[in-house]
């Protein structure tokens, strides 16, 4: 979010919204070089450490040293604001391998979600819409999973009848060997 505040800022003050720009884009180039690479979370976090920490208290510097020449309510000021008042959180990923840069894979997974929450109004009931969220809930861990949700619910359908009841935890996408889809 940190970065939509300067690209908004970018018709008001376009040099200096453009140089903390540049940064953060230096930061995503970083994330890039240990996706494709494969890092592990070991590695991506040394990565970081190297390469992204410095890139980070570049543009801390940048802000402490413009902020008292910028009014507080231009766009420019407000994206200063947000990442003063947000400087730890903006710089959690750097402390873990695991963490993400943003929150972008999070907020595309739930956005189908968002979108058709109006639509649940007209499920028909509370039950129904129950459903609906489950299934909502088997695809998204299917499409996490890089599973067919087709060929998943093709798989349950055919094999739920001769699978014991205590055992139809083995039937969620998570636990279903994807060899198995493909027969």
């Amino acid at each position: 979010h940190a970065r939509r505040y300067f690209e908004a800022a970018l018709k008001n003050d376009k040099e200096r919204a453009s140089h903390v720009l540049s940064l953060i884009q230096l930061l995503y180039s970083i994330e890039a070089i240990a996706r494709d690479q494969n890092l592990s979370h070991e590695q991506r976090h040394a990565l970081r450490l190297e390469k992204s920490l410095p890139v980070i208290n570049k543009i801390g510097t940048y802000i402490n040293k413009h902020k008292s020449s910028v009014i507080p309510r231009s766009p420019l000021g407000k994206a200063f604001e947000y990442c003063k008042n947000r400087w730890t959180s903006l710089q959690n990923y750097l402390t873990n391998g695991m963490l993400e840069i943003d929150s972008n894979p999070v907020e595309n997974a739930i956005r189908p979600l968002a979108l058709g929450r109006k639509n649940y109004l007209f499920a028909g009931s509370h039950d129904a819409a129950k459903n609906i969220a489950m299934f909502y809930s088997f695809f998204g861990t299917c499409k996490k999973l890089e599973i067919d949700p087709q060929m998943w619910l093709k798989y349950v359908m055919e094999n739920i009848h001769t699978t014991p009841s205590e055992n139809f935890k083995e039937l969620l996408p998570q636990f279903i060997d994807k060899s198995e889809l493909q027969k």
